[in-house]
């Protein structure tokens, strides 16, 4: 009789152990293990005077097993949301933490974004400026936000670079800037620093190029526009150097020296005024 009724339960509890992951896993719960790392099996079933049971692959048993939690009553799979039925707690922080991704892209600002909102407003303050110190900061400013690249990598190499610029080591310096403008070639002050360089050592193409570069992903590059004034009147362009200072001019007036070049190349291309 008691082997009868072992046998039975011993069914019964197999019964169980198979079907239940099954309900679980299309509830979209997942059962808690409630015993202790090492005190349990997930495929052995555990009976009171039985020898532990090995279960088919697959299969999980659920109840009181292993030794110390033979007393501690079986945990309740929790109950599924239904007509009339709230939602379970867990779904709601769950549902409650993923709010923010249902925010529509255009409502959350970017940090390109960000930025170009940052110097908009920077340049009006530039071309609005009537006094040289304050423009002069405005300016400072805007040149800030020029050598952030977004990247920690990139920005190093720049600090690399200009300290190695500064020390009169410009093989080391180009060769950091030719890491710069490969790692990031939308980095319009990667592009400007190597035309300067360039510039500096005579490789009048070469920083022709990089400048080139330098307006198409920053067309209000004032330092760019300068730098290709200079390069255009050296190499005998005074109209294109006029036009080049002209444009470095509308965006910041309150440069003296570019004013005296835009002076002095107007009465060269466009002679004295009768």
């Amino acid at each position: 009789m008691t082997s009868a009724f072992a046998r039975a339960a011993l069914a019964a509890l197999l019964v169980v152990g198979l079907a239940a992951p099954v309900a679980l896993a299309q509830s979209g719960f997942a059962q808690l293990d409630p015993a202790p790392p090492g005190k349990r099996s997930g495929n052995t079933l555990n009976i009171p005077g039985l020898p532990p049971i090995q279960l088919p692959p697959g299969a999980r048993a659920f109840g009181p097993s292993g030794p110390g939690v033979d007393d501690q009553p079986a945990r309740p799979a929790r109950p599924l949301a239904g007509p009339g039925r709230s939602e379970p707690r867990r779904e709601k922080r769950e549902s409650e933490r993923k709010k923010p991704d249902r925010i529509a892209p255009h409502s959350v600002p970017t940090n390109e974004a960000q930025r170009a909102k940052v110097l908009d407003a920077l340049y009006a303050r530039l071309k609005a400026a009537d006094d040289h110190d304050d423009a002069k900061g405005v300016a400072v400013a805007i040149e800030r936000v020029w050598l952030r690249s977004g990247s920690d990598t990139a920005d190093l190499l720049m600090a690399r670079a200009t300290a190695a610029m500064a020390g009169h080591d410009m093989k080391t310096a180009e060769a950091l800037l030719d890491s710069i403008v490969a790692l990031e070639p939308g980095w319009a002050e990667g592009w400007n620093k190597r035309a300067m360089l360039r510039f500096n050592s005579d490789n009048i193409d070469g920083a022709m190029a990089d400048l080139e570069h330098v307006l198409k992903i920053e067309p209000r590059h004032f330092v760019a526009l300068a730098g290709l004034g200079a390069i255009l009147h050296k190499s005998g362009l005074d109209k294109r150097a006029l036009d080049a200072y002209r444009r470095a001019l509308d965006l910041y007036p309150q440069q003296p020296d570019i004013r005296k070049s835009v002076e002095k190349l107007q009465i060269e291309v466009e002679g004295r005024d009768i």
